[in-house]
């Protein structure tokens, strides 16, 4: 049969798809199936966290970073455990990324600090030397937009039927209990910066951008 096909290019190609195809089909249907289950311990954003992802994608970060680390051990030796598909059930969009102009950012918050993350977006040069990121000292100034990550929440729970409001995940409740927990949250985080004005934004109930971010970037793990 083989040497049938050998001198038949048509019907050879034809097979040799049909064989990738079929073996394509069993490798990864198992795994869109698993797809929709979270990992064990996974939880939702907060509020907070998906203002700070808004300003993640605002800012356009996943043009120069990914989130997803690859089943290589060059890559789980630098930034750790490879990454699974049930990480990603409650990432709206996925933020995965089609280059590494700097490194991945998926399990950042297992190895960086508040502190270290208030410096690096201030002046990224100066954390690590040679560093061609820009600096981003709007984002100490600008305010996060709580409102909108609160309607993606619940955005996200009405369609997508994210476990909010459910036992060991994040609360939604009403606006006016989202937002005090937004900032309840804003202050812990302020609380390991240096940043005076930042301090100061939060202390009037107001939560900078660059505050959102870290609580974003810190839940990355």
């Amino acid at each position: 049969m083989f040497h049938w096909l050998e001198q038949r290019p048509f019907f050879f190609a034809v097979m040799l798809f049909l064989t990738i195809a079929f073996a394509g089909f069993i490798e990864i249907v198992p795994d869109f199936a698993k797809a929709s289950q979270p990992v064990v311990g996974k939880k939702p954003f907060t509020v907070l966290q998906l203002a700070g992802r808004q300003v993640y994608i605002k800012d356009s970060c996943n043009a120069c970073h990914s989130q997803l680390i690859r089943p290589f051990k060059s890559e789980t030796d630098r930034y750790g455990m490879y990454s699974l598909s049930g990480e990603y059930a409650y990432d709206r969009p996925f933020l995965w990324g089609s280059k590494r102009t700097g490194p991945d950012l998926h399990r950042i918050g297992n190895y960086r600090t508040t502190d270290w993350h208030e410096n690096h977006m201030m002046a990224p040069a100066d954390v690590v030397p040679g560093s061609i990121m820009p600096k981003y000292p709007h984002m100490f100034k600008n305010k996060a937009d709580i409102a909108t990550a609160y309607a993606n929440a619940n955005t996200q729970k009405e369609l997508f039927g994210v476990p909010y409001d459910t036992k060991d995940m994040p609360k939604l409740g009403s606006w006016a209990d989202a937002e005090v927990a937004a900032k309840e949250e804003a202050k812990a985080i302020a609380a390991d910066m240096k940043n005076q004005s930042v301090k100061d934004m939060v202390a009037k109930g107001e939560v900078p951008e660059i505050v959102a971010l870290i609580a974003y970037l810190n839940s990355l793990k």
